[in-house]
């Protein structure tokens, strides 16, 4: 059994099933742009309002007569869909491989893992966007003595900024950065079967904590930039994913190649804290 056998459609869908599973910071972006691009070089007008002016009106105005209406100027955000990452791989012998059983599946989840490894780099580093407002202007020295005021000083940016709270936060983090938060405080979620789905570990209050090991690192790696967000902070789509199976000419092997097409964008930055931290 050859992999020019193989189903294509049953492979991209594989990936695209694993891929939901794999991607964390994915998991907290506004997807719902992602039906209305299906190439690359596709781009999405993002619009949004202003708000419009509250004003008060004296009892005594009998007549009623208020202001003339004011033109609210509205808000456009351009999104380029251009970011590609590909695979293309063979395998020699394929049917004694095969019949060890679980090839496929093996070689999908690999697929589909590297892939959304890539994805979640991808975001992770809108952490470092110019639109994007720091906790502070240098990284802070992050200890287990100060980790929680700095979180609780990032969440009252948000909130100063009418971040409706409620609406669900996400605080991705790093291992070390973790580390020192667990030591802190931790409450751990009762749903165990939530607690570790894509890469949850903790509440804090009404924030749900995540671990990453893509938090972006700047200054050499020196300092993690932590991620404090809701879901409409950041646009991601990822409309496409396309594979294929071929036989290289000048090898007796069987091989798969294919590509995802994804892309994002900050498009509310008053609901994004890059919390900038060093360590000791």
């Amino acid at each position: 059994m050859a992999y020019t056998n193989f189903i294509p459609s049953v492979w991209e869908e594989s990936i695209n099933r694993e891929l939901e599973r794999a991607c964390v910071f994915a998991e907290d972006c506004n997807r719902q742009y992602e039906g209305l691009v299906s190439k690359k070089g596709d781009s999405i007008h993002i619009l949004g309002v202003g708000k419009p002016t509250i004003k008060s009106i004296e009892r005594a105005n009998a007549s009623g007569e208020i202001d003339e209406a004011e033109e609210i100027n509205d808000t456009s955000v351009i999104m380029n869909i251009n970011q590609i990452r590909y695979f293309n791989y063979k395998v020699g012998d394929i049917d004694k491989a095969q019949a060890l059983g679980g090839l496929m599946d093996a070689l999908s989840q690999e697929t589909s893992e590297g892939l959304a490894n890539e994805m979640d780099k991808f975001i992770a580093n809108m952490a470092t966007d110019a639109s994007v407002p720091t906790l502070s202007n240098e990284a802070t020295l992050v200890t287990k003595d100060n980790v929680l005021s700095l979180i609780d000083d990032a969440i009252q940016m948000l909130q100063e900024n009418d971040v409706n709270m409620a609406s669900g936060i996400t605080l991705t983090v790093s291992p070390r950065f973790y580390k020192l938060f667990k030591q802190a405080y931790i409450t751990k979620d009762t749903n165990n079967s939530e607690e570790l789905k894509n890469g949850k570990v903790a509440m804090y209050g009404n924030v749900t904590v995540k671990l990453s090991n893509n938090v972006a690192k700047t200054e050499a790696g020196a300092t993690d930039n932590i991620m404090l967000r809701t879901k409409r902070a950041i646009a991601f789509v990822n409309p496409l994913t396309h594979t294929e199976a071929y036989r290289p000419e000048k090898s007796f092997a069987d091989a798969v190649k294919g590509y995802a097409l994804f892309d994002g964008k900050v498009v509310r930055p008053k609901e994004i804290v890059n919390i900038n931290v060093k360590y000791a």
